[in-house]
Parts: C-alpha cells; sequence; structure tokens
C-alpha cells in the first residue's frame, strides 16, 4: 500500500471513529465519562493526518502505521463490545509498592465500575520482544503494567470487591504471556498466538520444575511469535462474576423519600413550596419507589442510630398519619445499628457538604460494607473531592408532604405532564 493511500485510509478511520465515539458518548444516560476526552483526542489524530495530507507535515511512512490512532480505535471497540460502560480514558490515583503516589489510566470501565479493561493495539512481535527485554529502553512490559494495574484496582474497591481487570489485545498476544496475565488473574481478550523456537531443539524448551521463572526467562529469549498460528481466540468475558453487596446502609433522605406521599400517589398537587411541587412534578414523570425496592430486594437493611433518630424527629414534626404508618412497618424492617464511622469518614475535613450527621452514617455504612441508599448526593461528591469513595446508590429525592396536602392545590384529573409544558 502506497504512503498516498495510507494516509487516506487512516484519515477515514479517524472520522469513522469520531462518529462511534460521539455515539457511544450519547448511548449512556448521562453520558460517559471521558467520552469527549475520547472524541478530541481522535479529533487531534484527524486533523494531524489532515496537516499531512495537506503537506504541512512531513512524515516517515512507518510513522503513518504507528499513529496513536490504533490504540484509540481499539479503546473504542472494547466499549463497544461490553455493558455498562460508565467511563472512557478514566485516571485512578494509587500508591505503589515503594509507597510512591502514581496515577494510572484505564481505557474503558465497564460494569457500572466491576471491569477495568485496557486496549492494546500493538502487535504481538513487539509486546513479546518488550516482555523479554528487546524492546527499547524505558518500554514497559504488558506484565509489568498488569502489575501496576492490580496494585491500582486492590485500592479502588467497587462495592467492596476489587474490579475486575481484561486486557484486550487487537493485534494478538503470544501464548506465554497471555499465560502469564493469567496466572495473575487477569482476563485476556484477543489471539492468541503460538511462539517458535528459535533453537535447533524445540525439546530443549521444557523447563523441568526444579528451574526458576528466571530462567524460564531466559530460554524464552530464543522464541519468536508465529503470528499465523493462532492458538485461541478469545472474546471478552461476557458474565463478569461479581461479588455483589447484599447490605444496604439507609440514608435518612432514603427513609423520608420511602414513606413520602409522594411515593404513593400523593404527587398530584400544586404545593405552596416550589421544591415540593418540583418533586411531585419529578415523580409523575419517573416513580422513585419502584427503583428504591428493586435495589432493596434480598438484600439486609441497616441504618445507624443517628440516622433513625433524626428520621423519627423529622418524621414527628412533619409527617402526616399515613408516613407515620409507613414509617414504622420500615423500621421494623430494618436492623438498627450503633454509629461506627470508618476511619476514612472521620478523616474527612467538615465543609458546607460534609457535616457531622451525614459523615456518621455515610460511615457507618462504610464500616458496615454496606451500600449507602442516599439522596445526598452533594455529600458524596465532596467527600470523592477529599479521596474518600463511598459505595452509594444515589436517587432522587422525596419530602414528607401529606401534612401539606390540604394547603395544596389539587390538579385537574385530566391534566397531564404535557400541560406543564
Amino acid at each position: 500500500m502506497s504512503a498516498h493511500s495510507m494516509l487516506c485510509e487512516r484519515i477515514a478511520i479517524a472520522k469513522e471513529l469520531i462518529k462511534r465515539a460521539e455515539s457511544l458518548s450519547l448511548s449512556r444516560k448521562g453520558g460517559i465519562e471521558g467520552g469527549a476526552k475520547l472524541c478530541s483526542k481522535l479529533k487531534a489524530e484527524l486533523k494531524f493526518l489532515q496537516k499531512v495530507e495537506a503537506g504541512k507535515v512531513a512524515v516517515k511512512e512507518s510513522h503513518l502505521k504507528s499513529t496513536n490512532l490504533t490504540h484509540l480505535r481499539a479503546i473504542v471497540e472494547s466499549a463497544e463490545n461490553l455493558e455498562e460502560v460508565v467511563s472512557v480514558l478514566h485516571v485512578f490515583g494509587y500508591t505503589d509498592t515503594l509507597g510512591e503516589k502514581q496515577t494510572l489510566v484505564v481505557d474503558v470501565v465497564a460494569n457500572g465500575g466491576h471491569t477495568w479493561v485496557k486496549a492494546i493495539g500493538r502487535k504481538a512481535e513487539a509486546l513479546h520482544n518488550i516482555w523479554l527485554g528487546r524492546g527499547q529502553y524505558g518500554d514497559k512490559s504488558i506484565i509489568e503494567q498488569a502489575e501496576d494495574f492490580l496494585q491500582a484496582s486492590h485500592q479502588q474497591p467497587v462495592q467492596y470487591s476489587n474490579p475486575h481487570i481484561v486486557f484486550a489485545f487487537y493485534n494478538s498476544v503470544s501464548s506465554p504471556m497471555a499465560e502469564k496475565l493469567k496466572e495473575m488473574g487477569i482476563s485476556v481478550r484477543g489471539d492468541i498466538v503460538a511462539v517458535n523456537s528459535l533453537l535447533d531443539h524445540p525439546e530443549e524448551l521444557q523447563l523441568s520444575e526444579s528451574e526458576s521463572d528466571e530462567e524460564g526467562l531466559e530460554l524464552l529469549q530464543v522464541t519468536r511469535v508465529d503470528r499465523e498460528n493462532i492458538l485461541a481466540s478469545v472474546a471478552f468475558p461476557t458474565e463478569i462474576k461479581v461479588d455483589v453487596c447484599k447490605r444496604v446502609n439507609l440514608d435518612i433522605t432514603t427513609l423520608i423519600t420511602y414513606v413520602s406521599a409522594l411515593s404513593y400517589g400523593g404527587c398530584h398537587f400544586i404545593f405552596k413550596e416550589k421544591v415540593l411541587t418540583e418533586q411531585a412534578e419529578q415523580e409523575r414523570k419517573e416513580q422513585v419507589l419502584p427503583q428504591l425496592e428493586a435495589f432493596m430486594k434480598d438484600k439486609e437493611l441497616f441504618a445507624c442510630e443517628s440516622a433513625v433518630r433524626d428520621f423519627q424527629s423529622i418524621l414527628d414534626t412533619l409527617g402526616g398519619p399515613g408516613e407515620r404508618e409507613r414509617a414504622a412497618v420500615l423500621i421494623k424492617r430494618i436492623s438498627v445499628v450503633p454509629d461506627q464511622p470508618s476511619e476514612r469518614a472521620l478523616r474527612l475535613v467538615a465543609s458546607s457538604k460534609i457535616n457531622s450527621r451525614s459523615l456518621t452514617i455515610f460511615g457507618t455504612g462504610d464500616t458496615l460494607k454496606a451500600i449507602t441508599m442516599t439522596a445526598n448526593s452533594g455529600f458524596v461528591r465532596a467527600a470523592n473531592n477529599q479521596g474518600v469513595k463511598f459505595s452509594v446508590f444515589i436517587h432522587h429525592p422525596r419530602a414528607l408532604t401529606e401534612s401539606k396536602e390540604a394547603l395544596a392545590t389539587p390538579l385537574p384529573k385530566d391534566y397531564t405532564n404535557d400541560s406543564e409544558h
């Protein structure tokens, strides 16, 4: 293929990938974090290629082959093949084995955060050679990168379990490398290709049990990748086994939402208070209670003493008879536990969003290794900004409104949400 043909092909690929990346970003309600970053990287690549085409930049043919497009394409294809993609090109901070602060870019975070994917576009030969020490100075082998991923993932639990790591190879991987990754607990996606011995006697590569890994690596030094000999083609794992957290910690906002008259059909009013009218309108469009029930199903429910005490106090002041009745039934379903905020929760610095009550509630959930259900997204964001990421289920809030209905204006029976616009 001529340099010009290759350039035209690369430009076409870049344009197509931009469309796919934009479509990917829109595929999830609320978008995919990092989607804009992925699109801008692709656009920068396209701009560079167009400059080359216009003769403004001179590059060697070999450079055209090794543009970032290969890697970016691998990211797009990985994201397209996975469920519940929450982010791409996500940067995680972690502490390495020497205690140094490091960052790690995870190409695709999928399955609601439970799966981390590294998309690899480099050819199997190059990867194999780097692993065997035949790469350029400073090249980090895939195995070394895998160690970084494992280290980081153990410091970034999702709902109290470590993310599952998948290395997705789009230009094959040698079988010894694939085996090594599997031994480390990392899933491999892609074509696994054989390696051939460069020795006259391949049987010399058979290691005895007494030989160390180092000796094995020395013998591997005399191997080369045989791309034509595909031993296996492995797709993305369809079902990542996730230890689903069966414990739920209820925040005050959730307790209130669960018993609110708004959640039980009392949303057909215009209230004196604007915020209540907005919540009623929101409820008519999207009911919250079914979401709460679905998440709570078959799980153990907890609430700390502070949450229950303050909930009861709010209920005594503002709750209507139906809301109080529902609260009594709900409390019977819950295991009320002493306040026991975790150490990392106690390290949070107080602010307008972080008060002692929230700290106690979320911190107790953390100690219990439970997912905290909450409508208090402000606290979650503020804690996250301080480096403390709580396991949470966030929902829309609903206030206690039953006692406000007497002064509210009922909506006409033929009223629809369309009437509001």
